[in-house]
């Protein structure tokens, strides 16, 4: 798909020599560009497991603190 965008021309000529940097063509650096950016915005973990933790408790229950300690009396770090 084509498309007509406006971008200023400062960034639009830093992109076009990080996409020659890359190899890429300024197509290529775009759509990578935007994917990434719309992948940031589209799975904000901490802000999901924030909302998790306030209702939710977060601690360890102690028999499975001492389960993991005894298993792991005979490793070596």
């Amino acid at each position: 798909m084509k498309a007509d965008i406006s971008i200023p021309n400062p960034i639009s000529e830093a992109a076009e020599q990080l996409a020659r940097k890359l190899n890429m063509t300024l197509s290529e650096l775009y759509t990578a560009a935007i994917s990434a950016f719309m992948a940031s915005h589209q799975s904000d973990i901490t802000e999901k497991l924030n909302r998790i933790y306030e209702k939710e408790s977060s601690s360890v229950d102690s028999a499975l603190i001492k389960a993991q300690f005894a298993s792991s009396d005979n490793e070596t770090w």
